[in-house]
């Protein structure tokens, strides 16, 4: 729900913020006109509204630096409007949407267009467009045009940019304008008709595999190229433990390389796909009737093996996994109700991810100030963001309310999202975003 205040008073509050290396309690903070304003103890000012929150957490809004909202062309499946509502219920404030749409982002009127659908919007969209002229990976989009229209990035993410040449080039254009290069690491002869991790599940169950070195190997020359030509690149939805050994590799070389992971990444593995109750108890009543290749555990890059998702969680601690990102990939329901092998790939994650971050906190594998470099801090500095990412004086008022005790249950039904394609339903969260406001404004309530 949106609030036309000018000025809103947060006392009571557990601040807890990378950006400034705070985690203090017993705070207020004060957002004018769209700007944090103050924050102290018992700050006095006359605001137009005041909300005491009792010690509820206060942390920079998440940004999600890799999200499909589907619009232009795909809106059955979602909409700017739909995915911007599941962002704020889970407590993104921005979203940077991919460019696989129809027609596809490779052009400054479409970008335009990403753009002008989400002035209604209450979470903040930003427009990432092609690497390659529809995605085709022949000829190198217009990057000066696509820059000055508002594109915050470029990736032709869903598809690999095959041709090493085209990729030399893009990432040179792309650091003449300051914009990142986002890139999904897949060799596509080796990835071939796979549709599950090549390993125990995929050989006991008869399903095509897709071997890690499909990854790796595409990581490796993704690296390789930002190395030579001095220039940043970012690995997505990263997934094994070789890509992490060769990311970190190159970070301690010096190369200019950031990586994220996903949260389905970090909490299931290859068996979920034939148990969608791995590493989750769930009461007999909650548990779908046919749990066997549920098509919700279908994703690119696969669920991995136990050993990469342990391999995962120790990067994502130890900083060499930057950010946390959802891959948000919403499907009409029919679409992945069909065979595994014929199902597209691709989960939701918006409304889910920052939960399943407070259980990262829980388990011990985060601290509540390195969930917010994770989730605002970083993908903020990737995208070039210098207004947001931290909730210091003078940066722009977007920020998420976390009560960390609530308890709920994950229901698909009651997602703002059009999707229902999450592999997290019936999931009990301990924490929750309970509020959500993006320039001084609320604009979600629980």
């Amino acid at each position: 729900m949106s609030s036309n205040n000018s000025s809103l008073l947060l006392k009571n509050i557990r601040l807890i913020d990378a950006g400034q290396n705070r985690d203090e309690k017993n705070l207020d903070i004060l957002l004018r006109d769209g700007k944090v304003a103050e924050i102290a103890p018992d700050i006095s000012f006359a605001a137009d509204q005041v909300i005491d929150l009792d010690g509820a957490w206060v942390m920079p809004g998440a940004i999600d630096l890799h999200v499909h909202l589907r619009e232009p062309g795909f809106e059955y499946k979602e909409t700017i409007l739909s995915g911007a509502r599941a962002a704020v219920a889970g407590g993104f404030t921005s979203i940077a949407c991919m460019a696989n749409t129809r027609p596809v982002n490779d052009s400054a009127a479409v970008t335009r267009f990403i753009l002008e659908q989400a002035r209604s919007a209450p979470a903040k969209v930003l427009p990432i467009a092609a690497i390659s002229k529809g995605m085709a990976g022949e000829e190198l989009v217009e990057m000066g045009d696509l820059s000055a229209a508002g594109a915050v990035a470029f990736s032709d993410d869903g598809k690999t940019v095959a041709n090493s040449k085209l990729l030399r080039h893009a990432l040179e254009y792309a650091s003449l304008f300051n914009k990142p290069l986002l890139c999904h690491c897949q060799d596509n002869a080796l990835f071939a008709d796979g549709v599950i991790h090549e390993g125990l599940i995929s050989a006991a169950h008869g399903l095509p595999g897709i071997p890690t070195l499909a990854e790796d190997i595409d990581i490796a020359r993704s690296i390789m190229l930002a190395e030579y030509l001095k220039v940043p690149i970012h690995i997505c939805h990263l997934s094994t433990a070789e890509g992490i050994r060769l990311v970190r590799s190159a970070k301690d070389r010096g190369v200019k390389v950031t990586a994220e992971a996903t949260p389905h990444h970090l909490f299931l593995d290859e068996r979920a796909v034939i148990d969608l109750a791995c590493g989750e108890v769930l009461d007999d009543s909650l548990k779908p009737n046919q749990l066997r290749y549920n098509t919700v555990t279908k994703m690119s890059p696969p669920l991995r093996a136990t050993t990469d998702v342990s391999a995962l969680r120790e990067a994502l601690a130890d900083g060499t996994i930057d950010v946390i990102a959802t891959d948000h990939a919403p499907h009409e329901a029919t679409e992945k109700a069909v065979e595994y092998e014929l199902a597209p790939f691709g989960v939701i994650g918006l409304e889910t991810a920052v939960a399943l971050g407070l259980r990262l906190i829980n388990e011990k594998v985060l601290t509540p100030l390195e969930l917010t470099a994770r989730l605002s801090l970083a993908p903020a500095e990737i995208l070039g963001l210098d207004d947001r990412g931290s909730l210091a004086v003078g940066m722009a008022a977007d920020l998420m309310i976390v009560d960390p005790e609530l308890e709920w249950t994950v229901d698909p039904e009651k997602f703002y999202s059009k999707a229902r394609n999450t592999p997290f339903a019936g999931w009990r969260m301990q924490g929750r975003v309970v509020k959500t406001i993006v320039d001084g404004k609320v604009v979600f309530n629980l």
